[in-house]
């Protein structure tokens, strides 16, 4: 079983490589001396460096408290989430998942051999509560690949106690300075270790990494865009990546990721269509089929959870007395009902075969791009044409609504408007680079209109629920009287914000016009 840990830690370097009296640190009233710990890490990747290449770091580490596999993320600069698995002579399924859309097929073997020996120091307030953990660290670093070589150097960690003050290591940093003590040049023991013991014939003219670690094809991959074709492919190279970073996140159902994720594949497919005369749509039609399967598999629970969230709090927000029958188990029950999915078949998906082919065509996309002749012209044209393009069409769809009377057919348009709105937010995101201000005002603007009409589509699909609901506790007998108090209240909702349309689409126009 897997665990994750917050890991908050400064590293330094002394030319002395000794620890400095830490009693004075504000808030320390002892420094207990914890012995000794040899500590033995083998870390592992691909053959081109993938984990390396995101920031990912992968060990098998044998001595300590906590010897196991360790799997570290970056959160933030000198903050990462180390999830740990027990130690065992393969690497754990658990880990394994978690670096797959990085990796692929490729295959994870050891690269660098890390011994050190941690002279370990614990920072404690005057009720012996831990503060931070500082320990001097004695390294030998092995490279493990043909032709390496081995370093040597000592460093100085200081990590924070589970649940500190981060504030506190801005004080033992002040200490450490006035010591002469110097903030390390290495993120991590394993960069300084790749940069110290990397094969000296390798150390000129190596290709930049892609975000998955591969070598990138081309001087695009890193150039500033120049072309409407760069400025395309960099938008489209930005939501690979954010699939790939984001995978491993949905599989530690994190906060968040899974409507993150969800949002790159439609920025994606929003990209193939508004810029078809950049990108030939026989290559990108394809994936956007497939980029529609994921999204609708990712899309499982997340609409039901959004809904049955939306049923709660209004139901929470009705005075009592207008609250008869069970209504409150009835809607759990509806709920766990009309969820089609699960944990599990979403990680399987993420597993599958047909999920990394996408990752792989992705790759090839933005690396091999099918591009016409329009990719070579000038953003400023083409780009912007494509953007009032789609600005056109969403005029015309926010038109035909407000010119029909309220009901079904106005609803159905309304939600077109907004399904355009967001491709047009996503076409002028694209273009926001090579057109600066107007298109991140239509971004603003298409955002705004994109809430106001998703407001309405929600109501929308609110009333179908209760409608549901209701026939349900009429079925059984209950009463459905609060069904109908909350489908009124919806209905309320919805007619304000079609009554707030036509002023929101004048405002939209007139900046439009400018």
């Amino acid at each position: 079983m897997a665990e994750t840990k917050r890991e908050i830690e400064r590293k330094y370097e002394s030319d002395d490589s000794g620890l400095p009296d830490l009693t004075g640190v504000p808030g320390v009233a002892a420094v207990l001396d914890k012995g000794v710990a040899e500590l033995d890490a083998t870390y592992y990747d691909t053959a081109d460096a993938r984990l390396s290449a995101a920031s990912l770091t992968l060990r098998r580490r044998t001595g300590g408290s906590d010897e196991g596999w360790h799997l570290k993320f970056p959160v933030a600069p000198g903050v990462r989430d180390e999830i740990r698995a027990p130690l065992s002579d393969t690497l754990p399924r658990a880990l394994a998942g978690l670096i797959r859309s990085h990796v692929r097929d490729a295959e994870v073997a050891p690269v660098v051999r890390l011994r050190s020996a941690r002279d370990v120091r614990d920072l404690v307030d005057a009720e012996g509560r831990l503060l931070a953990e500082v320990s001097v660290d004695a390294v030998r670093a092995d490279r493990l690949t043909a032709d390496g070589g081995s370093a040597q150097w000592t460093e100085i960690e200081v990590e924070l106690a589970d649940g500190g003050d981060p504030d506190f290591l801005d004080k033992v940093d002040k200490r450490l300075r006035k010591a002469g003590v110097r903030p390390s040049r290495s993120a991590s023991k394993l960069a300084r270790a790749l940069a110290e013991t990397e094969p000296k014939r390798k150390k000129k003219g190596r290709p930049k990494a892609r975000q998955d670690g591969k070598p990138a094809s081309g001087a695009s991959a890193s150039a500033t865009p120049v072309t409407a074709g760069d400025h395309v492919l960099a938008y489209l190279r930005a939501q690979r990546d954010a699939i790939v970073q984001l995978d491993p996140a949905v599989r530690r159902d994190l906060p968040d990721s899974v409507h993150r994720m969800r949002v790159a594949t439609r920025r994606t497919r929003s990209a193939f269509r508004s810029y078809a005369k950049v990108l030939d749509r026989a290559a990108t039609d394809p994936i956007g089929e497939e980029l529609k399967w994921l999204a609708g598999e990712l899309g499982v629970d997340r609409d039901q959870e959004v809904l049955t969230d939306r049923l709660t709090a209004a139901l929470d927000a009705l005075p009592r007395p207008l609250v008869t029958g069970p209504v409150r188990n009835r809607l759990r029950t509806w709920a766990r009902a009309r969820s089609g999915g699960s944990r599990r078949r979403l990680i399987a998906v993420l597993d599958g075969k047909r999920y990394l082919a996408l990752l792989d065509t992705l790759d090839r996309l933005v690396d091999e791009p099918p591009l016409l002749t329009a990719a070579a012209g000038a953003p400023q044209k083409v780009l912007a044409k494509a953007v009032r393009k789609d600005f056109g069409q969403v005029a015309a769809l926010v038109e035909e609504a407000l010119a029909q009377p309220p009901g079904a057919d106005r609803d159905l348009a309304l939600h077109d408007a907004r399904k355009k709105a967001k491709r047009t937010r996503y076409s002028a995101e694209t273009a926001a680079p090579a057109l600066g201000g107007p298109a991140v005002d239509l971004v603003r603007l298409m955002k705004s209109l994109q809430g106001l009409l998703g407001d309405h589509q929600d109501s929308v699909m609110t009333r179908e629920a209760l409608r549901d609901l209701a026939a349900q506790a009429h079925a059984a007998g209950e009463s459905a009287f609060t069904y109908g108090v909350l489908y009124a209240r919806e209905e309320r909702r919805a007619e304000l914000a079609e009554a707030a349309l036509p002023e929101a689409w004048e405002t939209i126009g007139a900046a439009m016009e400018v």
